[in-house]
Formats: C-alpha cells, sequence, structure tokens
C-alpha cells in the first residue's frame, strides 16, 4: 500500500541543524515520495536561507509562526501537512539512508497507527555526544526506556523520531503544552483511546544532542520534574522505575556515608557498577575516554533526573500544587 508521509520538524535558532537533516533526507535511499514541513517557532535565527537551497531537491513546506513550543509547532506542522502519516523528528536528528524504507516496510506488513524508533549515536558524533547517548539509551542506565529490543512491550514513542496516522491526530488533537513530556503524554493518550503502537527496531535516526553538561543537567532535571505530573495524569503509566534514579543519589550518599564510617569494603556496589558502565561504554564506543565520559554523564543524569522527580513528586504528587503554577517554566501558554 502506498502512503503519503509528511516528515514534520519544528525548528527553534538552528539552522545548521536543519541544514544536516535536509542533506540526510536528500541522500535517503528511496523512492517513496515524501514532504519535508519545517515550523520555524519563532527563532531570531532562522532557518529560510537554508531551506530555499534544498527547494530543488526536497519536497518542502516551510512555515514560520510565533514561538509556542516543540509541542505546539508539531500540531501545527501536522494541520498543515498533506500526507496522511506523518513522522515527527528533531531538528538535531540525521536519517539513515534507508529510513523511510524500513518504516514503509513494517507499516505494509504490520500496520500501527503510532511507532516510535531508537536514537544512536553517529561515527562522527563528538565524544560528549556518545556519552550522553550511551546514558539516554543504555539499558545498564535507563533500562533501554528509549527504545531496543528489551523494552519493546513497554516502549512509549518519543518525539525525536515518532510516527502517527492523521486519524490519531485528529482523535486526539496531537501534542499537549508540557514540555519535555509532551511525547510520553500523546503516547498514553493514544493508548487509551485504542490505537495500535510498536517499536521499529531498525527505524533508528542519529540524534545529534548540541549540548553542554550545564545544558544536559536542566534537561534531565526537567525530565524529573514532569514525570510526576504524568504519572499524576496517567495514573496506570506509572512505574517503580522511574524512582531510580533518585534510589542511584541515596544509595551513592549512603556509599560514602559507609565509607567514611564504617568500612571502605561497603563502597564495593557503587564502584562495580560504576566499573560495569564505564567497560560497557569504552567497548561499545571503542574508546577509554569515551567510558570516562559516561561516568560523568551517568552522574549528571541520575543526578539531575532523581533531584527534579524528588521535587515534583513532594509538590505535586504529596502536596498537590498546581503543575502549572508551581512549574510555569514546564508549560508553553
Amino acid at each position: 500500500m502506498q502512503r503519503d508521509y509528511s516528515f514534520i520538524i519544528p525548528v527553534f535558532n538552528r539552522p545548521q541543524e536543519i541544514q544536516e537533516l535536509l542533506m540526510s533526507f536528500a541522500e535517503m535511499s528511496t523512492k517513496i515520495p515524501f514532504e519535508v514541513v519545517i515550523v520555524e517557532d519563532g527563532s531570531t535565527i532562522d532557518s529560510h536561507k537554508v531551506v530555499k537551497s534544498f527547494e530543488d531537491s526536497l519536497n518542502i513546506n516551510y512555515h514560520q509562526k510565533q514561538n509556542t513550543g516543540p509541542g505546539d509547532s508539531r500540531n501545527v506542522g501536522m494541520q498543515i501537512a498533506k500526507g496522511s502519516y506523518f513522522i515527527i523528528l528533531d531538528s538535531d536528528c540525521i536519517v539513515p539512508k534507508e529510513y523511510l524504507q524500513v518504516v514503509d516496510s513494517f507499516l505494509n506488513s504490520d500496520y500501527v497507527d503510532c511507532y516510535g524508533g531508537a536514537d544512536a549515536a553517529h561515527n562522527e558524533f563528538s565524544p560528549l555526544q556518545k556519552a550522553i547517548n550511551y546514558v539516554m539509551t543504555s539499558f545498564l542506565t535507563t533500562g533501554g526506556i528509549r527504545g531496543s529490543k528489551m523494552a519493546v512491550q513497554k516502549f512509549e514513542p518519543r518525539s525525536f523520531n515518532m510516527g502517527i496516522s492523521k486519524d490519531v491526530f485528529k482523535a486526539t488533537n496531537g501534542f499537549a503544552k508540557i514540555h519535555p513530556g509532551e511525547d510520553p503524554d500523546l503516547s498514553q493518550r493514544i493508548k487509551k483511546l485504542g490505537f495500535k503502537t510498536a517499536f521499529i527496531p531498525n527505524a533508528f535516526v542519529y540524534h545529534k544532542r548540541r549540548i553542554s553538561w550545564d545544558k544536559f543537567y536542566t534537561q534531565v532535571n526537567k525530565f524529573g520534574l514532569v514525570r510526576p505530573i504524568l504519572n499524576m495524569w496517567h495514573p496506570k503509566a506509572a512505574k517503580l522505575t522511574f524512582w531510580f534514579p533518585t534510589l542511584f543519589i541515596v544509595f551513592v550518599i549512603a556509599s560514602v556515608i559507609s565509607l567514611i564510617l564504617f568500612h571502605y569494603i561497603l563502597i564495593a556496589p557503587l564502584l562495580l557498577y560504576i566499573l560495569i558502565v564505564f567497560m560497557d561504554s569504552a567497548v561499545k564506543n571503542k574508546s577509554l575516554y569515551i567510558g570516562l565520559l559516561t561516568i560523568r554523564a551517568l552522574f549528571v543524569q541520575f543526578f539531575g533526573y532523581g533531584r527534579g522527580f524528588l521535587i515534583s513528586t513532594y509538590y505535586i504528587g504529596w502536596l498537590k500544587r498546581d503543575p502549572e503554577k508551581k512549574f510555569p517554566q514546564l508549560f508553553f501558554k
């Protein structure tokens, strides 16, 4: 069955990323027709010139609007798109040449109204990008919730690499105004409406994550703040594993105190875990340096997320505060 695909990409002040993404679209090895819908979300540095340079090689629909956040920008993109199936990507992604062919083949053999794919690190990514990619995707650090064969049944499609049908968009009205967290919220609403979802293992994208240590901490801290809000909206989706980063903080503090007050052997479990993560990352990335960066990324991720999760649980879960009033930075008007 031939489908009309529309790639939906919101962008904010990142013309260089759009250039790299559009280049990967131009190099895709497929005869399947598709359009690219780029929604400029109130950028002060727009991508107009970059987009114009690809107009002869790609079917592009470029739209500019005021800043209303990535969720609303995706909704706008789907409203103006001509396709019947929308593929949503982040602007800092690069698409492999076989991506659309993999997606189309899967949907032709086992159709679903919503799918998610994984993210991967390209060989040309920086050591920092590879280290962060590892801690965001490894089973040893996140349980593979961002996409792995070991987590297919529990996988919630994420908006850096997510496909939904036009019927799903009409039924759900798309993404909510919360950010981050708009994608797991939409995934839960899709499931509640009875639409079939799936994880497509080979439909991965290269996720660049142009990020510093400070920005990475801010990002994961917001992830932690958002999760209790999502648990309140979707109680059945709450899992004990969401507490793991917070418990890791307790584990680290307890291990250090035990080392000081009792016996050095009591810090061995923590050191063993760190060693396992270091070795696994170093082997997979073929770099001891990236392995070392991974350890720092591990602590940044767990402490950032865990702290945010605990604070939000206190105010939202226990004190029952209004999320938009308590954490206005997580919501777009």
